[in-house]
């Protein structure tokens, strides 16, 4: 997920698009190993003088990967950051989601161009919704208009309303009720916002078509064919699995910091409930690049972009696929998904190839947008030098 104390953002707000002008760095070309920990270690310990609690990063580039970290984990008692600590990554979600309705494509087993109707009928309606006139397609594309619901959550927008609505479970059906009560942003197709809206309605059609479960699916189409044996739908545990840094969220600019840890993310669902760790999210991007999960026809779709309206103001040039993003860069671009969930910040890239990926898991969530920009800007130059 993408989301801001206090006001909820629409969507990824700003990790993973702030990388698009020209930074200092390595030459393009491949860095050796030594290079990329440097590159790094660097970024690490910038976070954390940041005021960013503790700081993973990991890359790859196919042979071998570099890890670093820097901070704490417990800022009570100073214990370091773990090596490959779990972590919750947000809208990265958003592009497993995608993976498996591309998959379920290309199986023959529904279409891009379906419409909602056809297989939620009923849910999206009322306020001038319509599922009838939104495709497959424009809810991943986050072209369908549908409101945002997470701008209405009031476990996101302070600490009192975090402390008492944390343990809660929320239903998808119940998710998609609160984007219904508004009237859309725009007709289908029209235009682009970010909704997590959008994907919780996905999660839902590859429920309807496979008769699974999101959790299977993901398990079964994704992280069991990878290898991935530390990334997991976690359904109502509040919990992470050990080791974990702990995640802490600032809700007003210079405010406490609020031990946001513990937090049922059912509310996130197929739009950001993932747990995982930073080698494990490496070769999900690598291996969903490099071929191992969808084939070219599929892959080729999920790369056709549209203008992320809404973001330019933040990232010119930034576009949206089917559950990715392409970032300009000085090196021709690359493809990312980032995320947030209450004190925990995802940034990562990937090159077309699949052959070089990065990702850094920022375990604080600054409340003051100068101060939260300044490190995702710090992450994102990371991404670019290793990428580079």
């Amino acid at each position: 997920m993408r989301i801001h104390p206090g006001r909820a953002l629409a969507g990824t707000a700003l990790v993973a698009v702030l990388a698009i002008n020209p930074v200092a760095g390595t030459a393009a070309g491949a860095a050796p190993a030594a290079g990329d920990r440097r590159i790094l270690q660097d970024a690490a310990d910038d976070l954390h003088a940041l005021g960013i609690t503790g700081v993973q990063a990991v890359a790859g580039d196919g042979r071998r990967t570099s890890a670093v970290r820097a901070g704490v984990a417990d800022i009570r008692t100073g214990a370091p950051v773990p090596r490959e600590g779990y972590l919750r990554m947000g809208s990265n979600a958003k592009t497993f989601a995608a993976v498996i309705v591309l998959q379920l494509v290309a199986e023959r087993r529904l279409s891009l161009e379906d419409t909602v109707e056809r297989w939620l009928p009923g849910v999206v309606t009322g306020n001038g919704n319509d599922g009838r006139r939104i495709t497959v397609r424009q809810l991943l594309q986050q072209t369908s208009g549908i409101y945002n619901y997470t701008s209405d959550l009031p476990g996101l927008a302070s600490p009192e309303g975090y402390l008492e609505h944390r343990f809660e479970r929320v239903d998808p059906e119940e998710l998609v009720a609160i984007a219904m009560k508004h009237e859309p942003l725009f007709a289908p197709g029209t235009s682009w916002d970010y909704s997590n809206t959008n994907y919780i309605l996905a999660g839902m059609i590859i429920e309807r078509v496979t008769g699974s479960t999101w959790a299977a699916q993901v398990r079964d189409r994704i992280t069991r064919p990878l290898g991935l044996n530390h990334t997991f739908s976690p359904g109502d545990r509040p919990t992470l699995p050990h080791p974990h840094a702990r995640a802490y969220q600032q809700f007003e600019p210079g405010g406490p910091l609020v031990d946001t840890t513990l937090l049922n993310v059912s509310w996130g669902w197929a739009a950001g409930d993932l747990v995982t760790t930073p080698t494990d999210l490496v070769r999900f991007w690598q291996g969903l690049h490099n071929g191992r999960l969808l084939a070219r026809p599929q892959l080729d779709e999920m790369h056709r972009t549209v203008l992320a309206v809404t973001f330019q103001d933040y990232a010119p040039g930034m576009r949206y696929g089917l559950g990715v993003m392409w970032m300009p860069s000085r090196c021709g671009g690359y493809w990312s998904h980032g995320g947030d969930v209450l004190g925990v910040s995802t940034v990562n890239g990937v090159t077309g190839d699949g052959r070089r990926a990065v990702v850094l898991s920022l375990t604080t969530r600054l409340a003051s947008d100068e101060e939260y920009l300044a490190s995702i800007w710090r992450a994102d130059e990371a991404v670019v030098d290793i990428l580079c």
